[in-house]
């Protein structure tokens, strides 16, 4: 089994998450590649922080508050970044052209022009494996639906609606943080936060914005500082729905593409959903219910929705047996299976067993500006 070595740069939720899936890798049969955490880094190395990754994981052997660190090492192959947006451009480059692979975070790049020196990069190293986290379409509903339309199974497609919803600020008195600055999230708001989860399919299926008329939202406009730091102003967008004109990239058919991205959906837990109606066959999933795929196949007659239960079909094969249900923490663990298994053998498992690549990732940043600009003179924007 080919070992792939691997350092974590910032150690919040998301690096304990994907570390957590290092930890896991036992569980996945036949994979044929084992990452394992040999460096961490962090700026502000927290003792509770670092004292968790070295319990957990003995084979780290660098901590480091400068990333330059890690990506001087000969110790680290691989590795995940996930920073504030503002700083993606400096480190993500930094590390493509140290020949590192590069698990990045959305949305890779604060704007435009991040994107497109992150993008410059990426041409200059085509050997560094360089993928974007969005771990939703690892699904088993998902990896059902891929399946029905590489199959072309829906006929004319006539209308897709997808999103991601929470509810968490929702809460005025949550305080500020650094995703509610432009200075450090960028113009983006929640589009840079969520907009990659709501496109990853829709993107990888095809099915291309050709334009889009935005509404952006900010509900909360102002928020407590922290403790005794006063109320100031919540710059980002908290609420984006783009409503797009999208092209089948095989077929040529326009239909409209809706894309939702709200951090404040009264009730809403991390929903991630996707509706698909076509001339053939439709589908509906949500990881509200993860097991359940709704499915109204089309060939004539009555008309009527089925309930799937799924069940854990995963698109790497793991030791739990298929009557169980898939979760976050599951979908995680193939996401990273999925950008391993490119580092190991240079071609994802399948197309819908891939991560988010770097084209996807500039075809998001040309619809959020556009997005903005729709936004700002209340019109239909080119993308």
């Amino acid at each position: 089994m080919k070992t792939v070595r691997f350092g974590i740069i910032g150690l919040g939720l998301m690096g304990r998450e994907l570390a957590s899936a290092v930890s896991r890798w036992g569980h996945l049969e036949d994979i044929g590649v084992r990452p394992v955490i040999t460096a961490i880094c962090s700026k502000s190395l927290e003792p509770t922080r670092v004292g968790w990754f070295k319990e957990n994981f003995p084979t780290i052997t660098q901590v480091s508050a400068d990333y330059r660190e890690m990506l001087a090492s000969p110790e680290v192959d691989a590795i995940y970044c996930a920073v504030p947006h503002h700083l993606h451009q400096e480190l993500y480059t930094a590390i493509i052209r140290a020949g590192k692979h590069l698990l990045a975070e959305k949305p890779f790049g604060m704007d435009q022009a991040a994107n497109a020196a992150i993008m410059a990069a990426v041409r200059e190293r085509p050997d560094v494996v360089v993928r974007c986290s969005s771990e939703f379409p690892f699904f088993p509903g998902v990896q059902r639906i891929f399946h029905l339309i590489e199959t072309s199974a829906f006929g004319s497609i006539f209308e897709v609606n997808g999103g991601f919803l929470h509810s968490s600020d929702l809460d005025p008195n949550k305080p500020l943080n650094w995703k509610r600055t432009v200075e450090h999230n960028g113009e983006y708001g929640v589009m840079g936060d969520l907009g990659m989860h709501a496109c990853h399919v829709p993107f990888r299926a095809g099915w291309l914005p050709r334009n889009v008329r935005a509404v952006l939202s900010n509900i909360i406009s102002r928020r407590p500082a922290g403790i005794d730091g006063g109320i100031v102003p919540c710059e980002t967008w908290d609420n984006a729905t783009l409503l797009c004109e999208a092209a089948d990239a095989r077929s040529g058919s326009v239909f409209p593409l809706t894309l939702k991205m709200q951090r404040i959906a009264p009730g809403q837990m991390n929903t991630w959903y996707l509706e698909i109606y076509g001339t053939k066959a439709s589908v509906r999933f949500s990881t509200k219910n993860p097991k359940r795929l709704e499915l109204l196949e089309y060939r004539g007659g009555k008309q009527a929705w089925q309930q799937i239960d799924l069940g854990y079909a995963s698109a790497f094969r793991t030791v739990t047996g298929e009557i169980f249900e898939f979760g976050f923490s599951d979908s995680i663990l193939q996401m990273m299976a999925a950008f391993f298994h490119e580092v190991a053998t240079g071609a994802p498992l399948r197309p819908a067993a891939g991560c988010v690549t770097p084209d996807e990732a500039a075809l998001s940043h040309r619809l959020f500006t556009a997005a903005l600009k729709s936004q700002k003179n209340a019109s239909t924007e080119k993308v």
